[in-house]
């Protein structure tokens, strides 16, 4: 069990104000130790009473613990991290950690963490102020994230009891609209670039534009039309990394019959392991400027609303739930994790079937009552 004793500090003028407490404890582990400084026999009664309750819950935190600093157990957490995760993923971690977490939390020991300051830090990232340029809602989530996530390993490793960045208010993504072309804003797009088979496959196979400069000619089955998505060529800088699609897992696409007259030039004599979709001089493909970009001149000399590559998968999508496709092959053909995450993202376009839905229900309970 503890033990309280009274100790007198040296500084004071009365007896009774330079009285103290410590408490003399053990650890979960055996391990004498001592805590002093309290000022009445009660709070050191009740720190006694918190140690023996986290003792007994397997929740005790050596106060020793809490004094090493966010940034000592910041590079463990970001090699867990790398090590699990694609360089293209990790990277914007590793990133968000150096530029906006490190600097506010780096040298912070963890028991000085508090949850009302963490809250100020996200809402100061999202208005900034003092110079800083106001962060958007997905890039304060991220550092919210990365700190959160460094807080949860410290919880497991019993360096503090619980995660004070957990639970904080953070602002709210907020969904852009989407734009849909339709099919003749997609073929004057096509005619105004000089990449119609890219511009093309993008807006009926909905791939994303790493998908697509990851496609090789082996991918490509004219006879069954189908794309095997089966890699992913990210570009960042001047580093160029094959990798899976996301979700991890390869995937077939149907395209269009007509697209085959594009796409064969591309696919025609070359070897099965040649990239379909290159730059016109040869080498990976790499994203168009977003203001001074292939893309961006033929869209704005095809006088169509504006849109990046990326909104291209949405017009995929709505011709795809035109031609009556329903959200499971929608999911399959977009790569989505799920059909769920396919209704949320696209949920505008499937309201025709609400009306469908009505309209069946009506022509069914005429259709029966009409016999009775």
């Amino acid at each position: 069990m503890a033990t309280i004793r009274k100790y007198e500090i040296k500084k004071g003028g009365r007896q009774r104000d330079r009285e103290r407490y410590l408490v003399v404890y053990r650890q979960p582990n055996g391990a004498q130790t001592t805590k002093r400084g309290f000022t009445t026999k009660r709070d050191a009664e009740m720190f006694v009473s918190t140690v023996e309750v986290s003792k007994a819950a397997g929740e005790y935190v050596r106060p020793s613990d809490g004094r090493v600093t966010v940034g000592s157990l910041a590079g463990a957490w970001l090699d867990k991290k790398k090590a699990t995760l694609k360089h293209s993923s990790w990277a914007p971690l590793d990133a968000a950690w150096r530029n906006h977490v490190e600097p506010r939390w780096g040298g912070v020991k963890l028991a000085d963490v508090q949850p009302s300051d963490v809250e100020a830090w996200a809402a100061g990232l999202a208005a900034g102020g003092d110079g800083r340029k106001p962060l958007g809602a997905t890039m304060v989530v991220r550092c919210h994230s990365v700190l959160s996530g460094i807080l949860d390993d410290a919880v497991r490793d019993r360096r503090i009891a619980r995660n004070p960045a957990a639970g904080i208010s953070l602002p709210r993504k907020q969904s852009k609209a989407h734009v849909y072309l339709s099919h003749g804003q997609v073929r004057a797009l096509a005619d105004a670039s000089d990449r119609p088979a890219l511009v093309l496959t993008l807006a009926y196979t909905g791939i994303r534009w790493s998908e697509a400069a990851g496609l090789q000619v082996e991918n490509v089955d004219f006879e069954r039309r189908r794309l095997t998505i089966a890699r992913n060529m990210m570009v960042m800088g001047t580093r160029i990394e094959a990798t899976t699609p996301k979700g991890r897992e390869a995937r077939s696409v149907p395209f269009p019959a007509f697209l085959a007259s594009y796409l064969r030039p591309l696919c025609d004599g070359r070897p099965d392991e040649a990239e379909v979709f290159t730059e016109p001089g040869g080498g990976v493909l790499l994203r168009s400027h977003h203001r001074a970009g292939w893309f961006e001149h033929a869209v704005r000399d095809a006088g169509i609303p504006r849109v990046t590559p990326h909104d291209l998968r949405h017009s995929a999508a709505g011709f795809a739930v035109s031609a009556g496709a329903n959200v499971k092959v929608v999911q399959r053909m977009l790569g989505h994790k799920s059909a769920a995450m396919t209704l949320d993202v696209y949920a505008d376009l499937f309201d025709r079937d609400l009306d469908d839905v009505a309209t069946a229900l009506d022509a069914a309970v005429q259709a029966a009552w009409g016999q009775a």
